[in-house]
């Protein structure tokens, strides 16, 4: 919808001008004629730029996870106490203490004045409410029931926050000691090494490998550092310019599978969130093709968005659901023979919760054993670096201990 510029007179001949949102200028003549206003002259409204913050520029300030579920919670109880859209929102506006989010509601509560839907307000904001969220919304409207629509949003959100949560503390620990090693690594070999190489070249010994290879290794860092930081910020920038394409984005959504140990753990996450999508789509009502084309959006992931996408195509060629899937390859057996199930006895957003809540059970099973997996390769490498460096230092120390006595 665009914002119009009207003067116009009324029934008694005063004359009357404003602003408002309308579809086109047809629409807004014939609205204007049926409240007693004759139009005199309709153009488009020059509206000023707003000004944009620095810190939105650089996308912060934006709602977390936490208050969107916090959001809908609040929506939902309001909603099933009888209280009107406008006061619910104006409520919730002046008690948020996020101020992106409280610009967001203010806004959709003069959507809602000038006879616009909620749905319209908050897709104005794309970048933090998706679009199967707005979709379940528009389907809560259109039916009456808003209340069950962000139960089921603030329901859908939870869980796919704790996926997200379950993954980052995978994550975390081996993130945290592979950063630290490598800071050690880099310090031993810039401040350490060198005070050694000094003594070393006074002993006039033949040299270990291990101690070669420190004492290159060391030069390197020492004398080409300013090259290698160069060289790892140009790979840096390249590879996030790449990915930020279409193709490269896909190409790494799809290695990210490839993985060891985590891909897999990935993937069931990735599916979780695909089913979990879908079935809050179905339970909506929303038709099938448009409920693929949704969740193709949500998943997060491009690689199985474009398999989703496949699955769109097959439904609107008139093949079944179950075909269509397995068709994609991403789903086990046991998954397929469920959503084959749900298709036949017409209870398929059933079956595709309890298939989210299979991929959640093995997400957290493949995470524990992971964690478990992990310590011990760390607490390794750890201790072959350690050697590696207690060798290349102290068998040139022993060789001149040796050669002393």
């Amino acid at each position: 919808m665009a914002r119009y510029f009207y003067k116009g007179r009324t029934a008694r001949g005063e004359a009357v001008e404003n602003t408002v949102e309308a579809n086109s200028e047809d629409a807004l003549a014939s609205q204007l004629f049926n409240s007693g206003i004759t139009p005199v002259e309709i153009t488009l409204a020059v509206v000023a730029p707003k000004k944009v913050s620095f810190k939105r520029k650089l996308g912060l300030g934006k709602p977390k996870i936490e208050e969107l579920i916090l959001f809908s919670k609040q929506m939902s109880t309001l909603f099933k106490a009888g209280i009107p859209i406008t006061r619910a929102m104006n409520s919730l506006a002046q008690t948020t203490h996020n101020e992106y989010l409280k610009e967001i509601l203010e806004h959709s509560i003069k959507q809602l004045e000038a006879g616009q839907t909620l749905s319209v307000g908050l897709g104005k904001y794309p970048e933090v409410f998706p679009a199967v969220f707005l979709s379940v919304m528009k389907v809560g409207e259109s039916t009456g029931r808003l209340d069950n629509a962000f139960e089921q949003l603030s329901f859908y959100l939870e869980r796919d926050k704790l996926i997200k949560d379950k993954i980052k503390e995978a994550t975390r620990y081996p993130t945290f000691v592979l950063i630290f090693l490598a800071a050690a690594f880099i310090a031993l070999n810039i401040f350490v090494i060198p005070k050694f190489a000094g003594v070393f070249a006074k002993m006039h010994l033949e040299l270990p490998i291990y101690t070669k290879m420190l004492l290159a290794t060391s030069d390197l860092f020492v004398n080409y550092w300013p090259w290698m930081l160069a060289v790892a910020a140009v790979l840096v920038f390249s590879l996030r310019q790449y990915i930020s394409t279409d193709t490269g984005r896909f190409a790494f959504d799809k290695a990210k599978f490839k993985i060891p140990y985590i891909g897999e753990i990935i993937r069931k996450a990735v599916l979780a969130r695909f089913c979990r999508a879908f079935a809050l789509t179905q339970q909506a009502g929303v038709p099938l093709v448009q409920a693929l084309n949704l969740v193709s959006n949500a998943v997060g992931n491009v690689f199985v968005a474009d398999r989703v996408s496949t699955m769109r195509g097959g439904v609107e060629r008139g093949d079944n659901l179950t075909n269509t899937a397995t068709a994609t390859g991403m789903f086990t057996p046991l998954v397929m023979q469920m959503i084959a199930v749900g298709e036949e006895t017409g209870q398929v957003d059933e079956m595709l919760v309890k298939v989210a809540e299979f991929y959640e059970e093995e997400v957290n099973y493949e995470i524990k054993f992971l964690s478990s997996q992990i310590e011990p390769a760390l607490i390794l490498s750890i201790a072959i670096m350690v050697l590696i460096m207690a060798l290349g230092i102290f068998m040139p120390m022993w060789d001149l201990i040796g050669q002393v006595k």
